[in-house]
């Protein structure tokens, strides 16, 4: 959330009679992260800067989300707004787990004081009413390391579990019951439709192929990346070779968004690699993306040449594929920035939008950027404000131990962030 301070004077005068509190007329200044906060003052969220802003709590965090593609129809800037979910919970005990399947309607425009536009709204856009949470759950014994609804297979979910498993769950009978009560109960525990159990240990890398139905893949935690290929009885054949290249625990993995065999991924040796999935012994392509672990990427699916990854260091940098070689030598980032002051833990592209990005960090922080935005030297040696970068559009507060954060495909500018403390879901009216 974007948050400012409101304070006050003391209320005391030198002989120490109270002031009466309109005496003292309440100041308001934008809060920067890491600016001190005095004993008077008090954060509070500008609701003027979202047109949409939202809070879920569940029973227990989902440190890992998807969002499921739904038939509403797609450029839904309409209020209120539906969103459909997958979760996978970390709980206190390994018997308590769960995928949970949310349905989040009823999620109107934030209404704020002297909310002008709210007046305008003749479909009641601005209702000040809370939205409505529906979920049904699967159990999952372990806790969830990451989960992914297939774009291409409607209700099939991927999990990586704690217990070092991969499986697939089909979620359709729980996605559809969010729209209609099922004239029978839910079976909480189900099967899943396939596991593989073929990783050394656990892991947290996965991704559908965008481009070529049921292709998925996974890397785990001792550097060991598996092409999973579906088969025409709907199961998967997973290639017990893994591809070799990285020395160190695979962190992403994202498919390229147009060719249907190259994929990327990161790692805690520092590297960032492009595959060609039909060569297992070594990446095509890779660079030394960063001092440190690589934690995440994302490949922009408007310009492919571009991709962004971000690192324990808390820096994110852009990246130009062209600029890759076999050995990965003397390749430069074609922008870099360190804002965030604490390892960067998600990373993803605009879907419409080519130069802009979001980036969460462990600081408790989610940032949008837009990249087309210049440095404008003279300006910035004549202002006395701080030291932000001009591409930094936004800063949204308020979570606690942010892990991941995905654009809604189908409602543009909709950001959901999931964190410890529950999930957010804004707009905001700088992007």
């Amino acid at each position: 959330m974007l948050y400012y301070e409101r304070y006050t004077a003391n209320g005391e005068t030198e002989e120490g009679d109270d002031l009466e509190a309109e005496d003292e007329p309440e100041v308001e200044k934008a809060y920067l992260p890491g600016d001190a906060i005095e004993d008077d003052e008090a954060l509070e969220v500008d609701l003027s800067a979202y047109d949409m802003l939202h809070s879920v709590n569940v029973e227990w965090p989902c440190l890992s989300f998807d969002i499921i593609p739904d038939g509403l129809g797609d450029n839904r800037t309409k209020f209120p707004m539906t969103t459909y979910l997958v979760g996978g919970t970390q709980a206190e005990k390994a018997h308590q787990n769960k995928i949970i399947f949310m349905k989040l309607s009823q999620m109107h425009k934030t209404k704020f004081d002297n909310d002008s536009d709210a007046s305008d709204d003749d479909d009641d856009d601005a209702l000040d009413e809370d939205a409505i949470l529906t979920s049904h759950h699967i159990k999952h014994n372990g806790g969830i390391n990451r989960v992914r609804a297939s774009p291409t297979m409607p209700g099939v979910v991927a999990v990586w579990s704690e217990t070092g498993k991969v499986s697939m769950y089909d979620g359709s009978a729980h996605i559809s019951a969010l729209d209609t009560p099922p004239t029978v109960p839910l079976a909480a525990k189900t099967d899943p439709i396939f596991t593989f159990n073929g990783h050394p240990t656990e892991g947290y890398s996965m991704d559908w192929s965008p481009t070529v139905p049921g292709r998925f893949v996974s890397g785990d935690c001792h550097k060991h990346i598996y092409l999973w290929e579906p088969t025409q009885e709907g199961s998967w054949n997973v290639n017990k070779t893994p591809f070799k290249g990285h020395t160190e625990s695979v962190e992403d993995i994202q498919w390229s968004p147009s060719e249907p065999n190259v994929m990327a991924s990161a790692s805690c040796d520092k590297t960032v690699r492009i595959w060609d999935t039909r060569k297992k012994n070594g990446s095509a392509l890779t660079v030394q993306a960063h001092d440190v672990d690589v934690n995440v990427l994302s490949w922009n699916k408007l310009t492919n040449y571009l991709m962004v990854s971000g690192g324990d260091d808390g820096q994110f940098k852009v990246w130009d594929l062209r600029t890759f070689s076999s050995g990965g030598a003397n390749v430069q980032p074609v922008a870099s920035f360190k804002w965030h002051s604490a390892p960067i833990t998600s990373v993803e592209w605009h879907p419409t939008d080519d130069s802009v990005l979001a980036v969460s960090g462990a600081d408790d922080q989610t940032t949008l950027w837009d990249l087309s935005v210049e440095n404008d030297k003279e300006e910035a040696g004549q202002s006395d404000a701080p030291d932000v970068p001009p591409q930094l559009l936004f800063i949204h507060q308020g979570q606690q131990d942010v892990k991941e954060h995905h654009w809604h495909p189908q409602c543009p500018s909709v950001l959901i962030s999931t964190a410890a403390s529950g999930i957010n879901v804004f707009k905001t009216i700088s992007v």
